[in-house]
């Protein structure tokens, strides 16, 4: 990681802070209540117990019980706020962003792990969160979802809580909109779809962000894909429009529209970039491995070297923390490079303290790198 561009991006924030705090943004439009999970390798005590730390040797021993059976115990870590769009609304809005964000968080009431979410931004919730189990190891993570509530999340539910005219408002004043989780949320295109045409051709003035996230559409069929990404281009006529992958991710996105699949290296992921971004013609495409980023945009592309840990006290959010630093960056008027850099120590400040930073934080997390 370069010295002189960690520095150049604190100064670059200590400059822009007044402009995030006047920037407002809308984030939608998932919700999940996370179980953060460690499989016990070896109990010494009731307080004591040796930790699998392998993914591998987990999928050994559920492969030696096929056929019989296994026990395995898992000790509960922590529960909280999860789903792609409230992590993200969270990171932002801890560094000081005015935050709306729409979702399922839990109907009649808020489920009590969005209550500081709430707190820091104005939240409407549209039906009942979905339930992860994360299961973490220090080389990744399993996450076991249960995704029948997010059946709520359909147009005819979100003007129901939030009518068209107010949907167009906060859309108007917002400068950065985030539409997360399309995998796990089935009318989420027909919810874009609506957004394209009701709402975006009635916006005014410069085009505003919008960032996507797919997550994770292996599960999807390549055809419900290529529609997505259709909808996804034609978004870049009203917006300035974000495609955020992680690698594997970039991979599908890649085979979809006939790319071959990249390497793990800096070249490779950094070319894949731009091959997406080209081919969809918006305006930036963002790819974060485990170790660095790449993005590329029509000034060019470039890569940029994460604060790597092999021991993570977390890791189930680190992506979305990413997304919210990458999109500060854009926000703020950085350019690739700088805004990368906002990312990775995003995610690096979380990995490391199982927390969001606030923005002293990552200014003097900077500084040590």
């Amino acid at each position: 990681m370069s010295r002189s561009l960690a520095q150049l991006v604190h100064d670059q924030i200590r400059v822009a802070r007044p402009q995030l705090a006047a920037s407002k943004l809308l984030i939608g439009f998932d919700g999940f209540v996370d179980t953060i999970l460690h499989v016990v390798a070896r109990r010494e005590s009731a307080t004591k117990y040796l930790r699998l730390e392998k993914m591998r040797d987990f999928a050994g021993k559920i492969d030696a019980a096929a056929g019989l059976s296994a026990n395995f115990e898992f000790v509960t870590q922590m529960v909280k706020l999860g789903g792609n769009g409230p992590i993200m609304a969270n990171a932002l809005g801890n560094y000081g962003a005015p935050v709306t964000y729409i979702g399922n968080l839990g109907a009649p009431n808020l489920h009590p792990v969005f209550a500081d979410l709430a707190h820091r931004a104005t939240v409407h919730s549209i039906g009942e969160p979905g339930y992860t189990d994360a299961i973490e190891f220090e080389d990744g993570k399993l996450m076991l979802g249960k995704h029948q509530s997010l059946k709520e999340v359909t147009w005819a539910n979100l003007i129901a809580q939030v009518p068209e005219e107010k949907l167009l408002r906060i859309f108007a004043d917002s400068s950065l909109i985030a539409l997360v989780n399309w995998t796990m949320l089935p009318h989420l295109t027909a919810i874009w779809q609506k957004i394209a045409t009701r709402i975006a051709p009635k916006l005014t003035g410069k085009k505003r962000w919008l960032f996507i996230d797919l997550a994770d559409p292996a599960k999807r069929s390549p055809e419900d894909i290529a529609v997505a990404l259709r909808q996804i281009t034609k978004f870049e006529k009203y917006f300035r429009v974000i495609l955020g992958l992680n690698l594997p991710e970039s991979r599908q996105i890649g085979e979809v529209l006939g790319f071959k699949a990249p390497e793990e290296t800096y070249g490779t992921v950094t070319h894949h970039a731009s091959q997406i971004q080209h081919a969809l013609k918006i305006d930036t495409v963002v790819i974060h491995p485990t170790q660095f980023a790449a993005a590329a945009d029509a000034s060019g592309a470039t890569h940029v070297v994460g604060p790597f840990t092999g021991k993570p006290k977390i890791t189930t959010g680190a992506g979305d923390h990413f997304n919210a630093g990458f999109c500060l960056g854009r926000l703020l008027g950085l350019d690739l490079a700088a805004s990368l850099q906002i990312g990775v120590a995003t995610s690096g400040y979380y990995v490391r303290n199982a927390k969001s930073p606030r923005l002293e934080d990552l200014m003097k997390f900077l500084r040590t790198l």
